[in-house]
């Protein structure tokens, strides 16, 4: 593929995928119709003190009910892809054993007006709600819970792959593993570093698994997603080429590994890197199966992680193995989530990841902003702050193309606002507005302005 850029103009490589990401249980509700099960993400929010403001999922976007009406939006923005997740407590109330048809079915249908919309659905099998009956037998923890997965998603690929092309696995393990199950953070809430090492195994055998499953089915290509950041010093954070000292370019690579490698390097190389500790949970053949061919990996970036050498720094629930390193904020503008926000650190990982791992291609899978978005008198909502967002880090994808990263498509997060976890409904992400009171949604100027780089392929 080829780029061009002239006169400030960016125009992406023809082919290149422009689209919007939503989950489940993030935009969905009607958590008890039709059969659908518990999931640890319905205990979580209903626990007191778990997410802000005792948010929960349970009406949320209201899509499981609006899904034709919120294709009828995707189309009007001329959206190429959506990937959404499929609620695994819809499809096996119990985690295991029968299917429910009507949680099948709901799928199915919206599969359906997205192919007539002429949107190319990507399903992503796991967004972090495991069914609450599979967590009370040791949830991610227990070996069993990755052939459960695997055999869910072939049941749902046996109802959807006669029309679906794009499969996606997991999404964001590292979240699943270290902030589900080593500081409790997200649901399920358990707080036990040797737990989440062992969680964050299972979850990479249950990919593998089910990555051979999805081909034995016929998939015809298959993603990994992974919550990846680059790791900077504070000094490099807006000087890339600055010198650092031999201790903290030990951190930056140690952390490298606990973070991203650890979940890509068992897929793609074979094997952990040497930093991540490993017990007796990993088992003869287990990483052969791990290593199962994939065609992806969807980078999901928000910022990046910026650490330092600290030899007082101590352990971390979230990072086991980063002790004596410090961890810090990049200094630079934020979101409304205090999140920092360096572009160019998009840039530097794809191009690191296309030369660590040349036999797969990338994809943006999330990337997004949290901004205080409000509707005017005049119906309109005014966010240049996202704009600008999105046209810095589509910037920094078009940089990484011309510096060699084999970048696929883009997906923006997200489409709607919706519960975002622990932070409930105060943080909006979406492109369209949700007034979460009557379910009504409004176009934002950065979902005017996205559709319009969409259709011109650039901006």
């Amino acid at each position: 593929m080829t780029t061009m850029e002239t006169r400030g103009t960016v125009v992406f490589p023809e082919g290149f995928v422009w689209g919007a990401a939503t989950a489940a249980y993030q935009i969905e509700g009607a958590v008890r119709e039709d059969g659908r099960g518990t999931s640890i993400w319905d205990t979580f929010s209903a626990t007191p003190g778990k997410v802000a403001n005792g948010d929960t999922g349970e009406i949320a976007c209201d899509h499981y009910h609006r899904y034709r009406d919120d294709v009828a939006l995707m189309r009007e923005l001329g959206l190429r892809a959506y990937r959404f997740s499929v609620a695994w407590p819809r499809i096996q109330p119990d985690g295991s054993g029968p299917i429910n048809p009507a949680g099948l079915s709901f799928y199915d249908k919206l599969v359906d007006e997205l192919l007539n919309a002429e949107i190319s659905p990507y399903v992503t099998l796991y967004h972090w709600d495991l069914p609450q009956a599979l967590e009370d037998r040791g949830g991610w923890t227990d070996r069993d819970t990755a052939y459960r997965f695997a055999d869910y998603a072939r049941a749902v690929h046996d109802r959807l792959g006669d029309r679906v092309e794009h499969w996606t696995t997991l999404n964001e393990p590292w979240i699943s593993a270290y902030l589900g199950y080593g500081n409790g953070v997200h649901a399920p809430g358990r707080k036990d570093p040797a737990e989440a090492v062992r969680a964050a195994h299972h979850l990479l055998l249950g990919h593998g698994l089910a990555t051979r499953a999805l081909r034995e089915a016929g998939a015809q290509e298959i993603m990994l997603v992974v919550s990846a950041a680059p790791v900077l010093t504070p000094a490099q954070v807006n000087d890339p080429d600055a010198e650092i000292s031999e201790a903290d370019a030990e951190a930056v690579e140690r952390v490298h590994a606990l973070s991203n490698a650890h979940f890509l390097d068992p897929v793609l190389r074979g094997a952990y890197p040497s930093a991540v500790a490993l017990g007796d949970h990993v088992l003869d053949g287990d990483l052969e199966i791990i290593s199962a061919p994939i065609d992806l990996v969807g980078i999901n970036y928000y910022n990046p992680c910026v650490v330092e050498a600290d030899a007082d720094a101590p352990a971390d629930a979230a990072w086991p193995g980063a002790a004596g390193i410090r961890f810090s904020p990049a200094d630079a503008p934020t979101t409304a989530m205090g999140w920092p926000i360096v572009p160019s650190g998009l840039s530097r990982l794809l191009v690191r990841l296309s030369q660590d791992y040349p036999q797969v291609g990338l994809m943006v899978a999330e990337n997004g902003a949290a901004f205080e978005d409000t509707v005017s008198e005049d119906g309109r909502v005014r966010d240049a702050e996202r704009v600008a967002y999105l046209d810095a880090h589509l910037r920094a994808a078009h940089q990484a193309l011309a510096e060699g990263a084999d970048l696929r498509g883009y997906l923006v997060w997200s489409l709607l606002d919706n519960f975002e976890w622990a932070w409930g409904y105060r943080c909006r992400f979406g492109i369209v507005h949700v007034d979460f009171e009557t379910q009504a949604r409004t176009v934002k100027d950065s979902g005017r302005w996205y559709s319009d780089a969409i259709s011109h392929n650039g901006f």
